[in-house]
């Protein structure tokens, strides 16, 4: 077995304990070769030369996409496999109905079983990674092992990986027994009948087998960021959470940061990376983060939110200038795109590109439309945060950035109103964890059905719902100083089905109008479901609506309300005793408002 290069060799003496676990590792799987990766650029330009050499990846069109190139996953390996996604926890309780559960020695015996060898003629490589700045005291390590280069050169761009992560590690581990995450994933035969997300939240372990695709593959993203530190945050005090962080700078100078929880395809990306309409001149907006924000209590009794990602794993579908400038241009370089289509001259293609036509398809075939979209659906992009025009500096601040309020939102075509706030903090987790979304291609299966997602969570968090409820409730109980808390609908549509709002940048008018209500410069209207913007308190100066659409988006049915929370109150219930009285108590309230 052989140990790459004599300089990275000497990563394998920085921690015992990392070490010690790659050898174990190394003994069931039997890999041809190690190699522990330092970090660098010259290594990143190696890995992208050795998968293109292999084929694994192919360069595109260098004049229009420079140094960006396309990976193509197994036809059955394009999503996350919800189904095969298991919490491993002494208690099945613990893990609640919101998750698979699996005993861990049974798992741990299946997941040996097909680990067992499973590296012969492959290369071991081995991730060290911090996920948040390396310096921050709100971030957390891990180690990912994997035998794909296609995923270690995704995790060098999505984490802050290599020598400095294992540095840290090793400091830990010294100073106070530190533990880090360990994960552990082979893409075997990419058999769907062999493939397995095994989390282990109690021993802060991952092991997941039989995948390449980003967030089954990835470990430091959905398994380590969400499953794993969800759990890691509760015992700890803070929060893990499935939400964007955008600072938002007045005219007036006056800086404020939202984070912002909504399912896939609800906009969170191009709320991240907003660009101000015209009509608003003046207003700066930053990008902290697009997708997953660690949210904890500071000592001024506020909440700080870091952004632990150093990269972005996007939907590419849908992405333009005019949809979104800044993601677009984001991705014209330094890109690794996953299977979205070809043009004749080799630039990529995806549905929602105006520019060219596509010739070959998502999996290498000409292209023809018969056989479906051209890109799938869920195709991605990887590329460093830094590439964003818009990426906030404060991203890599240690300490964070204070939060003024948290949005929670979904893609309803009815009953929830373009926005409304909280009256409190305990009504606002009730809001969260009420919070309801079509489906999306994400997630394996039916797409365009409504389903129940608290906080954007439902597929991310790492314990009992009730629980991680129950957490939100004594987190909110410890700060002094509160950000406010708000839902947004920007999908709601007429009887005709036509969308009533335009979004997209004009997403910023309702942005406008929380900040307002976060320094107590508005007023707003007292419904039975919360606080409603009066429609001329919303800034639609500019904006081509007509004042009846604006009521529209502003209204509150009573009758499709009490179903809605009829329907909370019985999802509610599947809790049982673990869900916490103050949320039945708050439903109860909305339920006696609505009458």
């Amino acid at each position: 077995m052989a140990v790459s290069a004599s300089k990275i060799s000497e990563l394998t003496k920085i921690s015992p304990a990392v070490a010690a676990w790659v050898e174990e590792v190394a003994q069931l799987t039997r890999p041809d070769a190690i190699h522990w990766c330092e970090g660098s650029p010259e290594e990143q330009r190696t890995l992208v030369g050795q998968l293109v050499a292999s084929k694994e990846l192919q360069t595109l069109n260098e004049a229009e996409f420079p140094n960006c190139h396309l990976a193509r996953s197994n036809p059955s390996d394009v999503a996350r496999v919800e189904h095969l996604t298991f919490i491993c926890t002494g208690s099945k309780e613990d893990a609640g109905p919101n998750n698979n559960w699996m005993d861990p020695k049974e798992a741990r015996t299946r997941m040996r079983g097909l680990f067992e060898g499973c590296m012969k003629g492959r290369t071991l490589y081995v991730v060290p990674y911090c996920m948040g700045p390396i310096d921050s005291p709100y971030s957390r390590c891990g180690v990912e092992i994997t035998d794909s280069a296609y995923v270690t050169l995704n995790m060098l761009i999505m984490t802050r990986a290599g020598r400095p992560a294992l540095e840290r590690i090793a400091r830990e581990e010294k100073e106070h027994g530190g533990a880090f995450v360990r994960g552990l994933h082979s893409t075997g035969e990419l058999d769907p009948n062999r493939r397995f997300i095994m989390h282990y939240p109690e021993e802060l372990a991952i092991e997941s087998f039989g995948s390449g695709y980003g967030g089954n593959a990835l470990l430091g993203k959905k398994c380590h960021a969400l499953r794993i530190a969800s759990y890691q945050a509760r015992r700890e005090g803070w929060l893990a959470e499935h939400m964007l962080i955008v600072g938002l700078t007045s005219p007036e100078g006056e800086k404020h940061y939202i984070a912002a929880a909504f399912p896939s395809a609800c906009g969170k990306t191009n709320l991240a990376m907003l660009i101000p309409p015209d009509s608003m001149p003046g207003w700066k907006v930053e990008t902290v983060g697009d997708d997953i924000a660690w949210l904890h209590p500071g000592p001024d009794g506020r909440l700080w939110a870091i952004n632990p990602e150093a990269g972005y794993f996007g939907v590419v579908p849908g992405t333009n200038r005019d949809t979104n400038k800044n993601a677009f241009d984001m991705i014209r370089r330094d890109t690794l795109f996953t299977n979205v289509a070809l043009t004749a001259d080799n630039q990529p293609w995806w549905e929602g590109r105006k520019k060219a036509a596509p010739v070959i398809d998502w999996k290498g075939n000409p292209y023809d439309a018969k056989n479906g979209p051209a890109a799938h659906p869920n195709s991605r992009f990887t590329v460093s945060a830094k590439n964003n025009p818009i990426y906030s500096p404060q991203a890599d601040e240690p300490k964070g950035v204070p939060l003024s309020a948290i949005v929670f939102g979904g893609r309803r075509r009815e009953v929830a109103p373009l926005v409304y706030e909280a009256r409190d903090w305990n009504h606002g987790v009730l809001i969260g964890a009420s919070v309801a979304s079509e489906t999306t291609a994400a997630a394996t299966g039916q797409a365009g059905v409504v389903r129940r997602d608290p906080m954007a969570m439902l597929p991310f968090c790492g314990y009992n719902f009730g629980d991680y409820w129950r957490h939100w409730l004594d987190v909110g109980a410890k700060l002094k100083h509160p950000p406010r808390l708000f839902h947004v609908n920007w999908f709601r549509r007429d009887a005709a089905g036509k969308f009533l709002w335009p979004g997209f940048g004009d997403n910023l008018r309702v942005l406008e109008w929380m900040l307002k209500r976060s320094a107590g410069r508005v007023a707003a209207s007292e419904t039975a479901i919360g606080h409603l913007p009066r429609a001329e308190d919303i800034n639609t100066v500019g904006l081509d609506i007509a004042q009846q659409t604006m009521q529209e988006l502003l209204s509150v049915d009573a009758g499709l309300w009490r179903d809605e929370m009829k329907s909370v109150g019985e999802y509610l219930q599947g809790y049982g005793e673990r869900l916490p009285g103050e949320l039945r108590e708050e439903h109860r309230k909305v339920v006696g408002r609505l009458g």
